[in-house]
């Protein structure tokens, strides 16, 4: 075929994403979904005839079959060539083979030994059978929830990939389009979806995953919610398969491990133990050309068949190798999930999949980011065991070994691929080397004098079936809390960074005592500093000073609202009299200063904003010299009040916070506050800038 345009006839650009056909009689090309010619059914057309040609030329000419047991049904079928997985001859004949029973590895359990804890002491080495649903923590929609309903929360416009299984190929299609599919009952082939991950859609709520998959997740448990990188969902699927939909052979992405519920139908799993000799055999089979002609279980010692009816959860450990053949129209539940029982593991799928060039579509998302922040975690968590005197499960130190070598392969792989997957708040070297120095320790100094025991579970030096060790138990589960609590407080600086910044008093002190010093025309700069040391610290009598000086002073500190006087009659003169002086004031500025002057004339008591005054406002906290020893005395007309008594705001005209409590040490002569300092400071700062100047234009 040509190179499709950049336009399909019907005038919509042309989209990647969206699959396009070309008519074989005008050579014109058209989107699938303008002509009613889906991806899946493309491929079964010999000669394409558009709607306009098909008036003149007839319909489209169909391949004709020539077989059931290749990929290319249009093969003849002379003998000579093998069955291929998925195929409706394969189906049959899988369906006749004989497997060892699946009992001889399952485990089944109740829902509510599953936990955590159990796991951790008695290990996650083998496939788990719950029919006993309570205590799970599994929250499902009820088995009446059909592939409608499905639709209905989803949105049938949501664009899902399906695997033709007798080509064992993939393709995309709308999921209204499956879903009417699905509900007919002739279906001219066999159609499997098993990668539709619904949680950023309403199906989500009806859905919680299992507690032992929720509190184990890597993804829950360490992923920051500020990364750069966007977080992985791969804890809920939803599969629909319809009779004899097949998947062949393979291990979960990053050697996830996975829970399975069956809602209504019935899936048939086929397991091989993840021993170093199959795994190596699922490489060399994997990366072999002939992949699909090779039935993978009829070369590992033992494969074992594993039927999973109506209301049956599944819980594959890490690195199981297993195939499953939907027997009945099925409709199941599923997650993925890494976690700290088997790191080694974990990782050793991960090298896999980069030696056989798995594409990134179907390898877990981030692995490697993911790796990098749960090292920083285990780091702490080892540092807090090691500071509890209780020596670390022998599983977590393993997997530490394991995920030290791997993070120095990768890093040293940053050199020739520049895709990065290290997050920037992470050194990758100094974390190493911390994991490496609490490996070390643990190896050369064990606690209490001797080393842990190796077991199935957590180690700590106790027999398997034993509760394993307490401390190490609570102090994983308070660093679980810390992580948590760190996360709260990541997401609080974060509001309060965006939140907007209010000036303090000091701010609007030195933006208001510049725009004044411009203005005024002030004695020598020296006698103004000794004037607003006076007002600032004690109310000690120096030389007197000009009129016009105090004045000003007076109104630098009123107007920024760390000043006002216990006798409104004389604030409301002076600051008259300043505002009066201030003739090249612009009108904006003498209205305000107008209207301030009437409502002081009109209320000649002080209050604060709550409508107290000012000695009730001092009797609450805020002690007043006026009111103690010093009523009387004209060095004590001024002290530190509310802002809302000041003049209104200049030149920035914002209301200041309230001004933090003064203590009587200020006006006993003793060291000011800090605040206080720091006013004089900062003023002694803006007049010194202007020692050469006497007059401030």
């Amino acid at each position: 075929m040509a190179a499709a345009p950049l336009y399909c006839v019907c005038r919509q650009p042309y989209d990647v994403s969206r699959f396009m056909i070309e008519c074989d009689i005008c050579k014109d090309w058209f989107h699938g979904s303008c002509v009613q010619v889906e991806e899946h059914h493309a491929v079964d057309i010999d000669v394409y005839h558009c709607p306009n040609c098909d008036v003149v030329q007839g319909p489209s000419l169909m391949k004709k079959r020539n077989n059931w047991h290749r990929h290319d049904y249009t093969e003849p079928d002379d003998g000579s060539k093998p069955v291929q997985a998925g195929t409706p001859v394969f189906i049959k004949e899988l369906q006749s083979r004989t497997f060892a029973s699946g009992e001889e590895i399952l485990m089944r359990m109740k829902g509510e030994v599953v936990t955590p804890r159990y796991l951790e002491r008695q290990g996650f080495h083998y496939p788990i059978v719950v029919t006993e649903m309570e205590g799970l923590g599994l929250k499902l929609p009820p088995p009446t929830f059909s592939v409608k309903d499905v639709e209905q929360y989803v949105g049938g416009n949501k664009v899902i990939d399906v695997i033709d299984v007798a080509r064992q190929a993939d393709s995309k299609m709308k999921l209204s389009e499956f879903i009417k599919y699905f509900t007919n009952p002739i279906r001219p082939k066999v159609l499997n979806l098993i990668s539709l991950e619904f949680s950023d859609t309403k199906m989500s709520e009806l859905v919680e995953v299992p507690d032992v998959a929720q509190k184990m997740s890597w993804v829950e448990n360490y992923w920051p919610d500020d990364s750069f990188f966007p977080k992985p969902f791969v804890q809920k699927y939803c599969l629909m398969g319809v009779k004899d939909s097949y998947t062949d052979f393979h291990i979960d992405f990053g050697g996830t491990s996975v829970w399975y519920h069956v809602l209504w139908g019935e899936k048939i799993f086929y397991l091989i133990k993840p021993t170093s000799a199959n795994l190596a055999l699922y490489e060399a089979w994997s990366s072999s050309p002939n992949q699909s002609e090779v039935f993978f279980g009829d070369k590992v010692d033992k494969c074992y068949k594993c039927v999973v009816p109506q209301g049956t959860t599944l819980l594959v450990p890490t690195g199981w190798i297993h195939a499953v053949l939907t027997s009945q129209d099925c409709m199941a539940f599923g997650g993925n999930f890494l976690h700290n029982l088997n790191i080694g593991m974990q990782l050793r799928c991960y090298e896999m999949e980069r030696r056989l060039k798995t594409p990134d579509l179907f390898k877990f998302p981030y692995f490697e980011a993911i790796c990098w922040y749960v090292a920083k975690n285990l780091l702490e968590t080892l540092k807090e065991l090691r500071e509890d005197n209780c020596p670390p499960p022998t599983y977590l130190v393993e997997g530490v070994k394991a995920l030290i070598s791997a993070l120095r392969t990768w890093l040293k792989r940053e050199v020739t691929e520049p895709t990065s997957e290290v997050p920037d708040h992470i050194r990758p070297n100094h974390l190493i080397k911390e994991l490496t120095k609490e490996i070390r320790y643990l190896e050369e100094e064990p606690v209490s004098g001797s080393k842990p025991v190796k077991s199935q579970g957590s180690g700590c030096g106790v027999a398997p079936g034993s509760n394993g060790c307490p401390a190490t138990r609570s102090t994983l589960e308070r660093l679980c809390q810390a992580r948590r609590a760190r996360r709260a407080a990541r997401r609080l600086r974060e509001q309060q960074r965006q939140a907007p910044k209010v000036p303090s008093n000091l701010d609007i002190l030195e933006r208001h005592t510049r725009e004044v010093l411009r203005r005024l025309e002030v004695g020598p700069l020296e006698e103004v500093k000794v004037q607003s040391n006076q007002i600032l610290s004690a109310p000690r009598r120096e030389r007197p000073t000009s009129p016009s000086t105090e004045e000003a002073i007076q109104g630098m500190l009123s107007m920024a609202g760390l000043l006002c006087s216990s006798k409104p009659e004389k604030v409301a003169s002076s600051q008259e009299h300043w505002w009066s002086s201030s003739s090249h004031c612009s009108p904006l500025e003498q209205r305000e200063a107008a209207q301030h002057q009437h409502r002081l004339q009109g209320d000649k008591s002080p209050m604060d904003s709550q409508g107290n005054s000012s000695e009730a406002w001092d009797n609450q906290g805020l002690p007043s010299p006026l009111s103690r020893s010093h009523a009387s005395s004209p060095e004590t007309d001024y002290q530190y009040c509310d802002p809302s008594m000041s003049p209104p705001l200049h030149p920035s005209k914002r209301h200041a916070p309230n001004p933090p409590p003064i203590s009587n040490q200020a006006t006993k002569g003793k060291r000011p506050k800090k605040g206080m300092a720091t006013a004089k400071q900062r003023l002694g700062k803006i007049l010194k800038l202007n020692r050469h100047s006497r007059v401030f234009v």
